[in-house]
């Protein structure tokens, strides 16, 4: 497969450029990126399908960090709530009604929505299992779609809504099951992740016995933490102890740990999740949606900490759509710093794409390299609201959003063309998931 002519991002260094030129694919990977127009001409003649990307830019595929899938269902019913107020007028009652269809039917909108917003990849911290296959809907619906997904099972077994909440001994025999039944299932496009909900929902002993698995099975491990003043509050109130301060005790620190949103730590809480190598994923628009503060961004990434950016679910966002996030992340850093200049662009590509792989332990996403997997998407520049293009990288952060996104290759398929998913019948999700919706909001009372 052939990407031509298309404005394609490379590192330069520690920088970012856009060069016209080709991506030539074989397989899932990446095999020769170059401006050689003679050399594309004569790849073009031998490969099977060629993808003109004339007027677009060419990027790895963004790394959407952080997601509720299933909340694709609760999109508009948070307005005006801050967090514990939401999810307990809205996400719980919804969630608790939903059947396995329900999971499936949400997740395919969400997964959907993420490959059209130009994430090729997301994390769905899934902590929704009122009934037994809920995770398995979930994992369906990536398969089907064509995303990479990580499944991050995600658990509480204190303080929060009891329809929620589970035994560890369940917890880690479900993880089981589901490792067993998918872990690197779709040739390795679909893995497990462990989850805990946050330091206030979770016993010292589920934090510990989670660690400990993550670490025997290999699995990266994502943390709510320090999402608000409320929720630190609520853990000072249980431990005595702010959020990492008690996570540190409880051992949930390292590479291959996540937190969450970091929206109110403080310096020396920074410091240790910089000694341990922990990565910060940044949702500023759920942030902003639920009032729950501004994240130091420029701060993490000043002490050298790995940030990954996402959209958080649909419930407090609305949106799965990357490209939104981009402008989100630069004009809130703007805003707290009173630095017109505190972000760069190439700063926050850069965190939504090569961060999240970092994040993850992959060096063979979030880049366009030789070698790297082929997770490709093509953004259209050749719009109304993005002409004239004076430079790439800010049209990209500044102007572009999902409607833009024109094609996406995950494993070097293509999983949309022109916009419109190649593997699943759009119209037909969303006119099951709209009678579905009407049906639940009846039985819940929304």
């Amino acid at each position: 497969m052939l990407i031509k002519d298309g404005w394609v991002l490379t590192r330069e260094g520690e920088g970012l450029e856009f060069k016209r030129g080709y991506v030539w694919i074989e397989g899932d990977r990446i095999r020769e990126i170059r401006s050689d127009d003679r050399r594309q001409k004569a790849l073009e003649d031998g490969c099977t399908l060629v993808i003109n990307a004339r007027g677009c830019a060419v990027l790895p595929g963004m790394i959407n960090g952080h997601s509720h899938l299933f909340q694709t269902f609760v999109r508009g019913l948070g307005e005006g709530k801050p967090l514990m107020e939401w999810l307990q007028s809205a996400v719980w009652p919804m969630a608790t009604c939903m059947e396995e269809e329900d999971f499936y039917l949400a997740a395919l909108i969400g997964c959907l929505e993420n490959l059209k917003g130009g994430a090729t990849a997301v994390i769905d911290m899934h902590y929704v299992h009122t009934t037994k296959a809920s995770s398995d809907m979930v994992l369906q619906a990536m398969q089907d779609t064509g995303i990479r997904g990580y499944l991050c099972r995600t658990s509480a077994d204190q303080n929060y809504h009891p329809p929620l909440m589970e035994d560890k001994d369940t917890v880690f025999k479900e993880m089981d099951r589901l490792l067993g039944r998918w872990h690197g299932r779709a040739g390795g496009r679909l893995s497990l992740m462990v989850g805990l909900l946050n330091p206030w929902a979770c016993s010292a002993d589920l934090v510990k016995s989670a660690v400990e698995y993550a670490g025997a099975n290999g699995l990266r491990l994502q943390i709510h933490v320090a999402e608000s003043d409320a929720v630190v509050e609520k853990t000072l109130k249980a431990y005595g102890l702010r959020n990492v301060d008690w996570l540190k005790e409880q051992g949930c620190l390292g590479e291959n740990v996540q937190y969450v949103h970091g929206v109110c730590l403080e310096d020396d809480e920074l410091e240790v999740l910089k000694e341990h190598g922990v990565s910060l994923v940044h949702c500023p628009i759920a942030n902003m949606y639920l009032a729950s503060g501004t994240a130091r961004v420029t701060d993490w990434l000043a002490r050298g900490l790995n940030v990954a950016l996402a959209t958080d679910g649909p419930g407090s966002n609305n949106s799965q759509d990357m490209l939104e996030v981009l402008k989100f992340t630069a004009c809130l850093q703007k805003l707290r710093t009173m630095d017109a200049a505190a972000l760069s662009c190439g700063q926050v590509l850069d965190m939504a794409t090569a961060g999240g792989a970092r994040a993850l332990g992959r060096d063979d996403l979030g880049v366009l390299e030789e070698g790297a997997k082929a997770d490709v998407i093509t953004v259209r520049l050749d719009r109304m609201h993005i002409a004239p293009v004076h430079r790439i990288d800010s049209a990209l952060v500044y102007n572009a959003n999902g409607g833009d996104v024109d094609t996406v290759l995950v494993d070097g398929r293509v999983v949309v063309y022109q916009g419109r998913s190649t593997l699943v019948d759009e119209e037909e999700i969303r006119a099951k998931a709209q009678k579905r919706i009407a049906q639940l909001r009846r039985q819940v009372g929304l």
